[in-house]
Protein backbone atom coordinates (compact mmCIF):
# COMPACT_ATOMS: atom_id res chain seq x y z
CA UNK A 1 0.00 0.00 0.00
CA UNK A 2 1.20 3.62 -0.66
CA UNK A 3 1.77 6.14 1.57
CA UNK A 4 -1.14 8.27 -0.51
CA UNK A 5 -3.00 5.29 0.02
CA UNK A 6 -2.25 5.31 3.22
CA UNK A 7 -3.10 8.39 4.59
CA UNK A 8 -6.62 8.11 2.74
CA UNK A 9 -7.56 5.35 5.77
CA UNK A 10 -9.66 6.68 8.88
CA UNK A 11 -9.33 5.61 12.45
CA UNK A 12 -12.80 3.95 13.82
CA UNK A 13 -12.57 7.26 16.51
CA UNK A 14 -12.70 9.39 13.55
CA UNK A 15 -15.19 7.34 12.03
CA UNK A 16 -17.34 7.46 15.06
CA UNK A 17 -16.92 10.96 15.88
CA UNK A 18 -18.20 11.51 12.12
CA UNK A 19 -20.69 9.53 12.90
CA UNK A 20 -21.52 11.83 15.86
CA UNK A 21 -21.37 14.87 13.99
CA UNK A 22 -23.97 13.72 11.25
CA UNK A 23 -26.22 12.08 13.45
CA UNK A 24 -26.16 15.83 15.82
CA UNK A 25 -26.82 17.87 12.25
CA UNK A 26 -29.40 15.49 11.33
CA UNK A 27 -31.32 15.82 14.44
CA UNK A 28 -30.26 20.12 14.53
CA UNK A 29 -32.16 19.92 11.18
CA UNK A 30 -34.87 17.99 12.16
CA UNK A 31 -35.83 20.69 14.52
CA UNK A 32 -35.25 23.98 12.77
CA UNK A 33 -37.97 22.10 9.81
CA UNK A 34 -40.02 20.94 12.99
CA UNK A 35 -39.78 24.48 14.12
CA UNK A 36 -40.80 26.25 10.65
CA UNK A 37 -43.58 23.79 10.50
CA UNK A 38 -44.88 24.58 13.85
CA UNK A 39 -44.85 28.80 12.84
CA UNK A 40 -46.27 27.86 10.02
CA UNK A 41 -48.96 26.43 11.54
CA UNK A 42 -49.44 28.53 14.25
CA UNK A 43 -49.45 31.57 11.25
CA UNK A 44 -52.25 29.66 8.86
CA UNK A 45 -53.69 31.63 6.31
CA UNK A 46 -56.95 32.80 7.34
CA UNK A 47 -59.86 32.57 4.31
CA UNK A 48 -63.01 34.34 4.88
CA UNK A 49 -65.58 35.01 1.80
CA UNK A 50 -67.18 38.46 1.97
CA UNK A 51 -71.04 39.31 0.83
CA UNK A 52 -69.97 39.90 -2.48
CA UNK A 53 -68.25 36.57 -3.04
CA UNK A 54 -64.91 37.43 -2.91
CA UNK A 55 -62.55 35.30 -0.83
CA UNK A 56 -60.43 37.92 1.65
CA UNK A 57 -56.75 36.31 2.81
CA UNK A 58 -55.02 37.05 5.65
CA UNK A 59 -51.45 35.43 6.70
CA UNK A 60 -52.28 36.60 10.19
CA UNK A 61 -55.17 38.51 12.03
CA UNK A 62 -55.91 41.67 11.54
CA UNK A 63 -54.31 44.39 13.66
CA UNK A 64 -55.08 47.78 12.07
CA UNK A 65 -58.40 47.73 10.33
CA UNK A 66 -59.84 51.00 8.81
CA UNK A 67 -63.93 50.45 9.28
CA UNK A 68 -65.53 52.63 5.99
CA UNK A 69 -69.16 52.56 7.69
CA UNK A 70 -70.53 53.55 11.12
CA UNK A 71 -72.30 50.14 11.44
CA UNK A 72 -68.99 48.34 10.40
CA UNK A 73 -67.40 50.14 13.69
CA UNK A 74 -70.35 49.09 15.57
CA UNK A 75 -69.83 45.65 14.63
CA UNK A 76 -66.10 45.38 15.04
CA UNK A 77 -66.64 46.27 18.40
CA UNK A 78 -69.26 43.75 19.33
CA UNK A 79 -67.09 41.50 17.66
CA UNK A 80 -64.31 42.02 20.42
CA UNK A 81 -61.79 43.98 17.84
CA UNK A 82 -62.69 47.55 18.33
CA UNK A 83 -59.07 48.62 19.54
CA UNK A 84 -57.49 47.21 16.22
CA UNK A 85 -59.61 49.79 14.86
CA UNK A 86 -57.10 52.78 13.00
CA UNK A 87 -59.64 54.76 11.23
CA UNK A 88 -63.02 55.12 10.22
CA UNK A 89 -65.54 57.43 8.83
CA UNK A 90 -68.24 60.26 9.75
CA UNK A 91 -71.05 59.09 12.41
CA UNK A 92 -69.16 56.07 13.56
CA UNK A 93 -70.41 56.82 17.30
CA UNK A 94 -71.32 54.01 18.86
CA UNK A 95 -70.00 52.58 21.37
CA UNK A 96 -68.92 56.06 23.34
CA UNK A 97 -64.95 55.11 22.71
CA UNK A 98 -65.46 54.97 18.97
CA UNK A 99 -65.68 58.50 19.17
CA UNK A 100 -62.22 58.92 19.90
CA UNK A 101 -61.13 56.63 16.39
CA UNK A 102 -59.68 59.30 14.04
CA UNK A 103 -62.20 59.58 11.00
CA UNK A 104 -60.79 59.61 7.03
CA UNK A 105 -63.91 61.00 5.30
CA UNK A 106 -67.77 59.93 4.81
CA UNK A 107 -69.35 57.34 3.78
CA UNK A 108 -68.89 58.28 -0.02
CA UNK A 109 -66.10 60.47 0.03
CA UNK A 110 -62.45 58.96 1.49
CA UNK A 111 -59.28 60.51 1.83
CA UNK A 112 -57.13 58.23 0.36
CA UNK A 113 -53.72 59.50 1.53
CA UNK A 114 -54.89 59.17 4.70
CA UNK A 115 -55.75 56.20 4.57
CA UNK A 116 -52.36 54.66 3.35
CA UNK A 117 -50.50 56.88 5.40
CA UNK A 118 -51.93 54.44 8.23
CA UNK A 119 -51.09 51.14 6.38
CA UNK A 120 -54.17 49.29 7.44
CA UNK A 121 -53.59 45.13 6.87
CA UNK A 122 -57.43 45.21 6.48
CA UNK A 123 -59.94 47.97 4.69
CA UNK A 124 -63.76 46.62 5.89
CA UNK A 125 -66.11 48.98 3.48
CA UNK A 126 -70.07 48.48 3.02
CA UNK A 127 -70.49 47.54 -0.47
CA UNK A 128 -73.96 49.47 -2.02
CA UNK A 129 -73.04 52.42 1.12
CA UNK A 130 -69.64 53.04 -0.18
CA UNK A 131 -69.94 52.14 -3.91
CA UNK A 132 -68.09 50.42 -6.63
CA UNK A 133 -65.99 53.22 -7.63
CA UNK A 134 -64.44 54.03 -3.61
CA UNK A 135 -63.88 50.38 -3.19
CA UNK A 136 -62.34 49.58 -6.74
CA UNK A 137 -59.63 52.63 -5.78
CA UNK A 138 -58.83 51.46 -2.67
CA UNK A 139 -57.98 47.91 -4.24
CA UNK A 140 -56.21 50.02 -6.65
CA UNK A 141 -54.01 50.70 -4.01
CA UNK A 142 -52.50 47.12 -2.86
CA UNK A 143 -55.30 47.29 0.29
CA UNK A 144 -57.01 44.22 1.28
CA UNK A 145 -60.54 44.83 1.29
CA UNK A 146 -63.71 42.87 2.99
CA UNK A 147 -66.85 44.02 1.87
CA UNK A 148 -69.71 43.81 4.12
CA UNK A 149 -73.28 43.74 2.71
CA UNK A 150 -75.96 42.56 4.99
CA UNK A 151 -79.41 42.07 3.61
CA UNK A 152 -81.42 39.50 6.11
CA UNK A 153 -81.54 39.91 9.85
CA UNK A 154 -79.49 36.92 10.31
CA UNK A 155 -76.65 38.27 8.12
CA UNK A 156 -75.71 40.28 11.36
CA UNK A 157 -74.50 37.11 13.14
CA UNK A 158 -73.10 35.68 9.96
CA UNK A 159 -70.44 39.36 9.94
CA UNK A 160 -70.16 39.14 13.50
CA UNK A 161 -68.70 35.72 12.90
CA UNK A 162 -66.82 37.11 10.05
CA UNK A 163 -64.89 39.88 11.59
CA UNK A 164 -64.34 37.12 14.25
CA UNK A 165 -61.54 35.39 12.39
CA UNK A 166 -60.31 38.40 10.14
CA UNK A 167 -59.15 39.81 13.51
CA UNK A 168 -58.58 36.62 15.67
CA UNK A 169 -61.71 37.17 17.94
CA UNK A 170 -63.84 34.66 17.15
CA UNK A 171 -64.84 33.62 20.55
CA UNK A 172 -65.73 36.72 21.86
CA UNK A 173 -67.35 37.19 18.09
CA UNK A 174 -69.36 33.92 18.35
CA UNK A 175 -71.09 34.61 21.70
CA UNK A 176 -72.33 38.01 20.28
CA UNK A 177 -73.26 35.84 17.02
CA UNK A 178 -74.78 33.27 19.15
CA UNK A 179 -76.65 35.84 21.24
CA UNK A 180 -77.86 38.07 18.53
CA UNK A 181 -79.76 34.38 17.09
CA UNK A 182 -81.21 33.78 20.29
CA UNK A 183 -83.09 36.86 20.40
CA UNK A 184 -83.85 36.56 16.67
CA UNK A 185 -85.62 33.15 17.20
CA UNK A 186 -87.54 34.45 20.17
CA UNK A 187 -88.64 37.27 17.78
CA UNK A 188 -89.63 34.46 15.08
CA UNK A 189 -91.47 32.27 17.42
CA UNK A 190 -93.65 35.27 18.81
CA UNK A 191 -94.33 36.73 15.79
CA UNK A 192 -94.43 34.32 12.69
CA UNK A 193 -98.05 34.03 12.29
CA UNK A 194 -99.48 36.68 13.04
CA UNK A 195 -101.95 38.68 10.39
CA UNK A 196 -100.49 40.68 7.16
CA UNK A 197 -99.92 44.18 7.57
CA UNK A 198 -98.65 46.83 4.76
CA UNK A 199 -95.79 48.78 5.91
CA UNK A 200 -94.50 52.04 4.55
CA UNK A 201 -90.95 53.21 6.08
CA UNK A 202 -89.96 56.72 5.40
CA UNK A 203 -85.97 57.07 5.32
CA UNK A 204 -86.14 60.74 4.03
CA UNK A 205 -88.90 63.34 3.39
CA UNK A 206 -87.15 65.13 0.38
CA UNK A 207 -87.01 63.93 -1.98
CA UNK A 208 -88.98 61.09 0.29
CA UNK A 209 -87.24 57.88 -0.28
CA UNK A 210 -88.21 54.45 1.21
CA UNK A 211 -86.08 50.90 1.27
CA UNK A 212 -87.00 48.00 -1.60
CA UNK A 213 -87.49 44.32 -0.58
CA UNK A 214 -83.58 43.68 -0.71
CA UNK A 215 -83.19 45.72 2.17
CA UNK A 216 -82.31 44.51 5.91
CA UNK A 217 -85.38 46.36 6.96
CA UNK A 218 -87.81 45.13 4.97
CA UNK A 219 -86.86 41.41 6.20
CA UNK A 220 -87.69 43.38 9.89
CA UNK A 221 -91.04 44.09 8.37
CA UNK A 222 -91.77 40.65 7.17
CA UNK A 223 -90.43 39.15 10.54
CA UNK A 224 -92.80 41.65 12.18
CA UNK A 225 -95.61 40.35 10.40
CA UNK A 226 -95.74 43.45 7.69
CA UNK A 227 -95.78 43.54 3.85
CA UNK A 228 -93.32 46.62 2.48
CA UNK A 229 -95.68 48.66 -0.23
CA UNK A 230 -92.41 49.06 -1.97
CA UNK A 231 -90.58 45.84 -1.76
CA UNK A 232 -90.90 45.18 -5.62
CA UNK A 233 -88.85 48.28 -6.57
CA UNK A 234 -85.67 47.87 -8.43
CA UNK A 235 -83.12 50.06 -6.60
CA UNK A 236 -82.33 49.79 -2.71
CA UNK A 237 -83.21 53.11 -1.94
CA UNK A 238 -85.60 53.93 -4.28
CA UNK A 239 -87.49 57.74 -4.23
CA UNK A 240 -90.83 57.63 -4.42
CA UNK A 241 -93.70 60.20 -4.94
CA UNK A 242 -96.57 60.92 -2.52
CA UNK A 243 -99.04 59.93 -5.10
CA UNK A 244 -97.85 56.18 -4.99
CA UNK A 245 -97.84 56.27 -1.16
CA UNK A 246 -101.57 57.53 -1.09
CA UNK A 247 -102.47 55.00 -4.14
CA UNK A 248 -100.82 51.97 -1.71
CA UNK A 249 -102.79 53.25 1.22
CA UNK A 250 -100.44 51.66 3.65
CA UNK A 251 -101.87 50.55 7.33
CA UNK A 252 -98.63 51.55 9.51
CA UNK A 253 -96.27 53.96 8.80
CA UNK A 254 -92.65 54.45 10.34
CA UNK A 255 -90.85 57.27 10.15
CA UNK A 256 -86.80 57.19 10.50
CA UNK A 257 -84.97 60.31 11.17
CA UNK A 258 -81.45 61.60 11.71
CA UNK A 259 -81.42 61.19 15.29
CA UNK A 260 -82.32 59.25 18.68
CA UNK A 261 -85.15 61.91 19.17
CA UNK A 262 -88.75 61.84 17.29
CA UNK A 263 -88.73 63.08 14.06
CA UNK A 264 -90.35 65.97 13.25
CA UNK A 265 -91.85 64.37 10.35
CA UNK A 266 -94.36 62.81 11.67
CA UNK A 267 -96.11 65.54 12.16
CA UNK A 268 -96.16 66.17 8.35
CA UNK A 269 -97.90 63.24 7.69
CA UNK A 270 -101.17 64.80 9.84
CA UNK A 271 -101.59 66.90 6.30
CA UNK A 272 -102.61 63.61 4.52
CA UNK A 273 -105.96 62.62 5.46
CA UNK A 274 -107.57 59.74 3.77
CA UNK A 275 -104.34 57.27 4.33
CA UNK A 276 -105.40 54.30 6.27
CA UNK A 277 -102.35 54.42 8.62
CA UNK A 278 -103.44 58.12 9.12
CA UNK A 279 -106.90 57.89 9.84
CA UNK A 280 -106.13 55.17 11.96
CA UNK A 281 -103.31 56.72 13.99
CA UNK A 282 -100.73 54.36 12.74
CA UNK A 283 -98.04 56.97 11.90
CA UNK A 284 -95.06 56.04 13.90
CA UNK A 285 -91.35 56.95 14.61
CA UNK A 286 -88.72 54.54 15.38
CA UNK A 287 -84.95 55.95 15.86
CA UNK A 288 -82.83 55.35 12.99
CA UNK A 289 -79.85 53.89 14.42
CA UNK A 290 -81.69 51.33 15.83
CA UNK A 291 -82.94 50.33 11.66
CA UNK A 292 -80.86 51.75 9.49
CA UNK A 293 -77.26 50.75 11.02
CA UNK A 294 -76.88 47.21 10.13
CA UNK A 295 -75.47 46.34 13.56
CA UNK A 296 -76.70 44.06 16.70
CA UNK A 297 -78.58 46.98 17.26
CA UNK A 298 -81.24 46.17 15.07
CA UNK A 299 -82.42 43.34 17.36
CA UNK A 300 -83.94 46.40 19.42
CA UNK A 301 -85.12 48.14 16.60
CA UNK A 302 -87.03 44.37 15.40
CA UNK A 303 -88.33 44.53 18.86
CA UNK A 304 -90.22 48.61 18.08
CA UNK A 305 -91.00 47.31 14.90
CA UNK A 306 -92.82 44.01 16.26
CA UNK A 307 -94.21 45.72 19.06
CA UNK A 308 -95.99 48.96 16.91
CA UNK A 309 -97.50 46.26 14.08
CA UNK A 310 -99.09 44.34 17.20
CA UNK A 311 -100.63 47.32 18.37
CA UNK A 312 -102.18 48.28 14.87
CA UNK A 313 -103.07 44.50 14.14
CA UNK A 314 -105.16 44.78 17.34
CA UNK A 315 -106.25 48.16 16.13
CA UNK A 316 -107.55 46.77 12.90
CA UNK A 317 -108.62 43.65 14.60
CA UNK A 318 -106.46 41.17 12.34
CA UNK A 319 -105.26 39.44 15.23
Amino acid sequence: MSDREDSKQTSPGEILANFRLFNGKRKFLLCCLLSFAAVGYSHAQIEVQDDMGNTVQLRLPAQRIVSLAPHITEMLYAAGAGDKIVATTQFSDFPLQANAIPIIGSNKDISYESLLSLNPDLVIAWASGNGDEIVSRIKSLGLTVFLDEPREIQDIATSLSRFGQLAGTEDIAMREAQNFMRKLNELRNDYSNDGILSVFYEVWPEPMTTLNGEHLISDIIRLCGGVNIFEELIPLAPVVSMESVLTADPQVIVVGGIDEARSDWLDSWQDWPGLSAVDNQQVHFIPPDLLQRNSPRVIQGAEQMCDILTSARAHYSLN
